[in-house]
């Protein structure tokens, strides 16, 4: 799998949580707050799936495009982004060998904490 940093995905992190827009909540927090397949399906249909991979860090260009499949490391419920949720994936990253990915969530870890 050849994942890589989506960085449509992080221009849209770093303007959440510009625009204040973050969900200060704590590591273990994420398995609760995760968006489920059905509100995932719901913001599909209603906003298109380029919109969707904009709340995923991850992308896999070898995935098929435009399936759910081709985007790893999610960041948000579809309003806020979710300090758990970014805590998870640069763990999660970090385990699997994405770098740049691991990288981009702990600046963005950086970014919510100096508010």
């Amino acid at each position: 799998m050849a994942v890589k940093l989506n960085r449509k995905a992080l221009t849209h992190a770093r303007k959440l949580i510009e625009s204040g827009k973050v969900e200060r909540d704590v590591r273990d927090d994420w398995s609760e707050h995760a968006p489920s397949t059905d509100e995932e399906n719901a913001f599909i249909e209603k906003h298109g799936f380029a919109d969707f991979a904009e709340w995923y860090l991850g992308r896999d260009d070898e995935g098929s495009d435009g399936t759910k499949g081709s985007v790893s490391f999610p960041f948000g419920d579809f309003k806020k982004i979710h300090r758990c949720a970014v805590i998870s994936l640069e763990s999660r990253a970090g385990q699997h060998g994405h770098d740049d990915i691991r990288d981009a969530a702990k600046k963005l870890l950086e970014l919510m904490d100096s508010d």
